[in-house]
């Protein structure tokens, strides 16, 4: 790639109002200028770029050469139109300016756009041109607007002034419908002298105005084999990325439904171990039922039974299990002859209690009590009237057991 350092001379004249080109001769030749600037800034990351005026009150540099695209764009906005066109005076300050570039090693090309009329003669601009090549420096001239009083053939001739090696071109642009920038795509200017130094510049500048057409990526490969390559390989990436993303989407997808099967099964597992266990809970708590029922009916049979009967059973009961342990056996003969013990002395007492002077002596030897108190003597008359009506009792139950 070529490395450059490069001017562009803008004509902002009077000239510049009318609408011959789209919108205008100066919005048109504005497009222009920033499609190069882009074009050269990005053919090579080196490359500087610098704007100058010709009309108005006299030459005026905008941008000295720099590689700031933005710095360049901006200084197009807020142009002044008026006043005529210095071509001269622009190309010797032009040439000023390339001069004192900071990098050396930059070829030096003055671009010049000239879309009024000029009023020089040849010879001036012939020694302008054998001036610029003495200097090494290349120009493109890019004719537009007017054509009158021989601008053609003066451009032409400072052309011819400086061209050396066909490094120098010049383009005329008629007025018609196409833009101004569309037209220079295809010209020397952007594709450069074929070395391959502005051929990415003119191959994404066509791309971005649609003027290539027919190539993979907008790139034609005999003007930068190496971009097109470099797309080929960028978009087959770019797919087989997509393949695999689609693919990877589509695994993850299918997993995520399996796990999904997998915990249906597991939940319908565990509802099934659920029922079974709630199932045999179920089946405990009726046995257990059961023997609730069956020990409560048991009990009410007893309660409901004959307490003589019921005695007599456990009486039988009792006298089976002593058959078959003698120990039970004695126990129980002892339990019996305590109870006989028992009931003798109750029944003894009770005759003492019903003894009215034994009582009434007892009473007469207590200190503070009164034998003759009429609540004493309620007191010994009630407990007469119940031992009387137990032994009654007692007499009446004797003669039924003997019956039974």
């Amino acid at each position: 790639m070529v490395l450059e350092a490069t001017m562009i001379c803008i004509d902002n004249s009077e000239w510049m109002r009318n609408g011959d080109y789209s919108p205008t001769r100066f919005q048109a030749q504005a497009d222009a200028v920033n499609l190069i600037c882009g074009a050269k800034t990005q053919s090579n990351p080196e490359n500087t770029v610098g704007v100058l005026t010709m009309a108005g009150k006299g030459v005026r540099v905008l941008v000295t050469p720099t590689s700031d695209l933005g710095k360049i764009l901006a200084c197009m906005h807020g142009l002044e139109v008026g006043g005529e066109m210095n071509l001269a005076a622009g190309i010797q300050v032009a040439q000023l300016a390339l001069k004192h570039r900071q990098n050396k090693k930059q070829q030096q090309r003055i671009i010049v756009f000239a879309g009024s009329p000029v009023k020089y003669d040849k010879k001036v601009l012939e020694m302008i041109g054998r001036k610029l090549k003495k200097n090494s420096v290349a120009i493109d001239i890019v004719d537009f607007g007017e054509d009158d009083d021989g601008k053609p053939e003066k451009l032409e001739a400072l052309l011819g002034s400086v061209n050396n090696n066909d490094s120098s071109h010049i383009v005329h642009v008629p007025a018609g419908p196409n833009a101004l920038s569309d037209v220079l795509i295809s010209t020397p200017i952007f594709t450069g002298d074929g070395e391959g130094g502005s051929g990415f510049a003119a191959a994404a500048a066509a791309a971005a105005a649609g003027g290539v057409a027919g190539f993979d990526f907008g790139v034609d490969p005999n003007l930068d084999p190496e971009l097109a390559l470099a797309l080929r390989v960028s978009m087959e990436e770019e797919r087989a990325r997509q393949e695999a993303a689609a693919k990877k989407a589509a695994e993850e997808a299918s997993r995520q439904e399996k796990e999904g099967e997998q915990q249906s099964s597991s939940q319908d597992a565990t509802m099934t171990e659920h029922t079974s266990v709630a199932a045999s809970d179920a089946d405990k708590k009726s046995d257990l039922m059961d023997d609730e029922n069956a020990l409560l009916q048991q009990a009410l049979a007893m309660s409901m039974d004959d307490p003589a009967t019921s005695l007599a059973m456990r009486d039988t009961d009792m006298s089976e299990a002593a058959a078959d342990d003698q120990d039970l056996a004695l126990a129980l003969q002892l339990s019996v002859q305590d109870t006989g013990k028992d009931s003798t002395s109750q029944t003894d007492m009770s005759k003492l209690l019903t003894d009215q002077t034994f009582v009434s002596s007892i009473l007469a030897s207590l200190p503070g009590v009164d034998p003759n108190d009429p609540s004493v003597k309620d007191l010994l008359a009630s407990m007469q009237n119940e031992s009387e009506s137990q032994q009654k009792k007692n007499e009446d139950k004797a003669p039924d057991e003997e019956d039974k």
